[in-house]
């Protein structure tokens, strides 16, 4: 299946795309598509449900993120070979694990705010991993029975920020806007292998980013039985699983994002994103 959320920031409401393409509303069957109704018995409520009997989603209306209410995101770092030789880094022993805030969370097609102060605004097209049962100490053979789903993430990052003001990561992948999810949360029995999946970024029409999961260092399995060694994995939680090479900070000079720009991404059946650069001095703070 394949599962979205329509509507204005803060009132997303549950939908799904039927197979003609068309949006259906999923409000009288589940409240919302986040940890609680990530279950294989919710999941199961919704396959039992014939799509087509369901209300048809009319005009012209907002794709949010894929998932609601996050409790966290988990980002894996340097888990494509040439990426980390792009970066300068060495592939390490075990896999290297960021936190990025939940606030960034924004819709496959909403603006992406270049923050104040920046100057190195980066892409990074990476598949996600949608948690849909609490996974804690799971076997590597048992973990893909803890997905949900799968999705696109752009794991947009600020290089400054991440890189050269000291600290952890997170400073540099946190900012407003810099995590759109989306647009289709699908279902794991529609995704057999997650490590055979084309992904691929495009910034102004641009072939930048072109890969396949299956170059990854540790693959999905093994990640989420990795991370649930350190922390408890609850329904709702996203891993975003590593980027390929391609991105701007690899580029000889390096090459960063400035508004006006268009990042177009995608994985392998599971949807793509759009989404256009704008300034931080155009947008009014809450």
């Amino acid at each position: 299946m394949k599962l979205l959320r329509i509507g204005e920031p803060g009132a997303e409401r549950p939908g799904q795309l039927d197979g003609n393409g068309v949006i259906r509303d999923l409000s009288a069957v589940i409240a919302d598509l986040d940890g609680p109704n990530l279950n294989a018995e919710s999941l199961s409520k919704i396959a039992d449900r014939d799509a087509i009997a369901l209300p048809a989603v009319s005009g012209d209306v907002r794709i949010g993120p894929c998932v609601g209410n996050v409790g966290k995101i988990v980002c894996v770092g340097r888990n494509y070979v040439e990426h980390a030789e792009e970066s300068g880094s060495a592939v390490t022993d075990e896999p290297v694990i960021f936190f990025k805030a939940t606030s960034a969370i924004s819709g496959p097609y909403d603006p992406v705010v270049i923050p104040r102060d920046s100057a190195k605004t980066d892409w990074e097209v990476e598949l996600g991993v949608v948690i849909g049962t609490r996974a804690s100490y799971v076997a590597e053979a048992e973990a893909l029975e803890h997905v949900a789903g799968y999705c696109v993430v752009n794991d947009v990052s600020e290089r400054e920020f991440q890189l050269e003001r000291h600290g952890q990561w997170v400073k540099g992948k946190s900012c407003d806007t810099f995590a759109p999810i989306g647009p289709w949360l699908v279902t794991a029995d529609e995704v057999p292998d997650p490590q055979r999946l084309d992904l691929w970024l495009d910034v102004n029409g641009r072939r930048c980013q072109d890969s396949n999961t299956s170059k990854m260092v540790f693959g999905v399995r093994y990640l989420v039985s990795y991370i649930s060694r350190f922390m408890t994995l609850n329904p709702g939680d996203v891993i975003s699983t590593g980027t390929p090479s391609g991105v701007g900070l690899g580029h000889d000079p390096p090459v960063y994002l400035k508004p006006g720009d268009v990042m177009e991404l995608g994985v392998e059946g599971l949807g793509r994103q759009r989404q256009e650069l704008v300034s931080h001095a155009g947008v009014v703070d809450d």
